[in-house]
This record gives C-alpha cells, structure tokens and sequence, in this order.
C-alpha cells in the first residue's frame, strides 16, 4: 500500500499549523511570567515553577516513538489541539479561583505536555505531507508563521489583557478573558485543520514496533554521547544561553515591578508593546540578519561576534537597573536586546544542525534541543531566588558574568572552517 495523500496546497494548512506550534509555547513558558507576576507571586516562585514548565520539551524524545508508532501525525496534531483548547480555557477559567496558582499550574503543566507532542506530531506530519523541494521552500514559511505566533502571544494577548486591567479594574478576570480568546483560537485552529489537512496514512505506522523502536532509540543516544568532544558539545549547549536562562524569567518581572521597588513601572500594555511587539520584532529581523552572516562569511568566522551580540546587550538591563530610564529608551533597549539576541541564537542554532550529521542526524537535532531546553530550565529555578537576594541590580550584573563561561566554550568546541 502506498502512502495516501491528498493533493493540496501547503499554504492552506503550515501557516496555521506552525501558529498552532507557537501559541501555546509562548503562553505557557513567558507570558505565565507576566499573569503570575500581576496577579501578585513573587519572583522566586514565579521563576521556579515557570522553569518546571520547560521540562516537556527537555524529555519529548523519549515519548517520540509514541507519535511514530500509534494513529497517525494527522490525529495526534488534531487531538492535541483540542486538548490544547480545554486546557487554555481551564487556565483562563482558574483565574477566578480562590486557589487560581495551584489549579492554573496543574493544567499549564498538561498543556505543556500536550503542546511537546503537537510539536512532535507538527513536525513529523510535516515531513510527511511535503516533499523534499517542498520542505524546503516552507521552512522559512513555517518559522515566520511561529513567530507571529510569539507576537500574538507576548504581544497582542499581553496588550489586550493590559487595557482590560484598565478598563474593567480587575486583573484576574482581564487574564481570563485574554487566556480564554486563546482557547478560542484552538477551538477555530481545530476546526479548520479537521477539514483541512491532509491524510498521510503509513502502514507502518499501524503495526507493533516496540522491539525495534527501543533498539533505534538506545542506538540513537549511544552514537550521539560518542561523538568526538562531546564534553565541549554538551558544555557550550548548557552553558551558552546560562545568562539569558537567568534573565529570561526575570526581564518580565523587572519591567513590571514598581519603581520604588527596583523596576521599571511599566504597565501590562507597555510589556506587551516593549518585550512582545518591538522586541520580537526585533528578534526576528536579528535572527534573519544572523542567517545572512552566517551564509556569506561561515560559521567558524561569524559565531564569535554573534555570540558577543547575544551577550553584551545584557548590559544594558545593568544600566536600566541603575538608571531607571524613561518608557521610550526602555523600548529602545530591550529591542536592542532582542535584536542581539535574534544574531546569537541563530549561530547557536546553526551549530546544532552542524553537529547533527550522518545517519540519526534528526534524531541528533532532537536531543540537542532537549538539551538546549534543559540548559535554559536549570538556571530558570534558582533566578528567583538569587533576585530576591540580591536585588536588581546585583542580579543583572551576575547574569552578565554568567555569560562568560558560555564565550570560554567556543574555545573548544569542534568547528570546521
């Protein structure tokens, strides 16, 4: 039997499908930061259970095989949609608890679980409905259509929950009407892929392969931990995004926090213009700078000034710190931030494709990008804490040390000219 797939142009399902891709992530991992922090947490526990949320997407290798094994990437992308939906609208709905943290985590938690395997089930239907020329020509599609995915997120929700808070003077009931339009989303994002995607049916996919998939699968690790320097592969992985790990969970907060406390004073509104709209914009356009940079002078040539471009803006969240700089250059600022960052993230990305060779080279690129995850979830723990210690200032300054030991590792790591 022959794969059976239904002619149809892939612009009517990979820009919705990688929107579906993007939305809950950038929910659950960033804008859980904003809702938590409004609503009163402090930082140590907001950045705790928040990093916890990124621990689907560190293990999603090890369920993988599910996806491969049992129905079809068609099913799991429409079923984890659906899933997605209720869990957003219970997230929305916890708001109006009495115990809304406890609640709102439990499902957050499912929903990240839930939206690692709808990336797993997107991917690989991805591959399967497209051929290779097509493939290729989608993969800047897909990634621009997962950005504005982010915007909507970190963007639009975050604005639209601020004029809430203004409007209707309650903040537990603006996030809910905010996280409840996103459910909605999922409800119309399901519909439309029901009749839209197309069916891409494997007989391989219905028969028992447990044998064979335990094999692959230990296969696959064991030739991944035996490549050559791999201690120097796994420490820059870890170590190179250790600053922007720290200040991820906290950037959100300290340009919310009043300005008698340590903060910026910025409104939900001005949050989500600043950090969701201008910055991701500005990561975008860093990112296909980077890719440019990358292409026309090589990667062993561009990842040291790349590198310096995601590190030394956190200088700037030092001086805003210090200086409590009016809203505009705070916009300024963080889209600078953003920018370098967009350069550095794309050299570090390049290199894990360029350590993803020979015959696992996908499943390869998985676990580093579990590990990517894990290096980001660690440091994401304990930044609260260490906030609350020692104030703002003293914390934006450790994040910038704590970029030092990633730039050491480009000292070691294998790369070809």
């Amino acid at each position: 039997m022959k794969n059976q797939v239904i002619p149809r142009s892939p612009w009517t399902f990979i820009p919705t499908l990688y929107f579906a891709e993007g939305v809950p992530y950038i929910i659950i991992n960033t804008v859980s930061v904003i809702f938590y922090k409004k609503m009163g947490l402090e930082n140590a526990q907001i950045s705790f259970w928040t990093s916890l949320l990124y621990l689907p997407w560190v293990i999603k290798m090890f369920w993988a095989p599910l996806v491969d094994t049992y129905s079809t990437k068609r099913n799991w992308v429409i079923y984890t949609q659906v899933a997605m939906m209720g869990c957003l609208s219970c997230v929305a709905f916890s708001f109006q608890l009495p115990h809304f943290f406890i609640i709102s985590l439990l499902f957050l938690t499912i929903g990240a679980f839930i939206s690692a395997t709808h990336d797993i089930a997107a991917d690989g239907f991805y591959l399967l409905a497209l051929n290779q020329e097509q493939q290729a020509f989608f993969a800047g599609i897909r990634s621009v259509f997962y950005r504005l995915a982010i915007i909507f997120g970190s963007g639009v929700l975050v604005v639209l929950a601020g004029q809430l808070e203004v409007r209707l003077q309650n903040i537990s009931l603006s996030w809910t009407l905010a996280i409840g339009l996103s459910a909605l989303l999922f409800a119309l994002l399901f519909s439309f892929h029901w009749f839209i995607l197309p069916s891409v049916e494997l007989p391989l996919e219905q028969e028992p392969k447990s044998v064979t998939e335990k094999i692959y699968f230990w296969s696959v690790i064991d030739s991944y931990f035996r490549q050559e320097h791999i201690r120097s592969i796994l420490a820059f992985i870890l170590l190179y995004r250790l600053g922007e790990a720290m200040l991820g969970k906290i950037a959100s907060p300290f340009l919310l926090e009043q300005r008698e406390l340590g903060g910026l004073g910025l409104s939900t509104s001005d949050l989500g213009l600043a950090y969701g709209t201008l910055g991701i914009i500005s990561l975008i356009v860093g990112g296909i700078i980077g890719g440019i940079l990358i292409s026309k002078y090589g990667l062993r040539k561009s990842i040291w000034p790349l590198a310096l471009a995601v590190h030394l803006p956190n200088l700037f969240y030092v001086y805003m710190a210090y200086v409590q700089p009016s809203n505009e250059l705070v916009y300024l600022l963080v889209a600078l931030d953003q920018f370098g960052y967009g350069l550095g993230f794309t050299a570090f990305s390049v290199y894990l494709m360029y350590i993803s060779r020979g015959e696992y080279k996908t499943s390869h690129f998985a676990i580093s990008t579990g590990l990517m995850a894990l290096g980001m979830m660690l440091p994401g723990l304990i930044s609260g804490y260490i906030q609350q210690l020692v104030g703002y200032q003293m914390f934006f300054i450790l994040v910038f040390l704590a970029t030092i030991p990633g730039m050491v590792t480009l000292f070691f790591i294998p790369l070809e000219s």
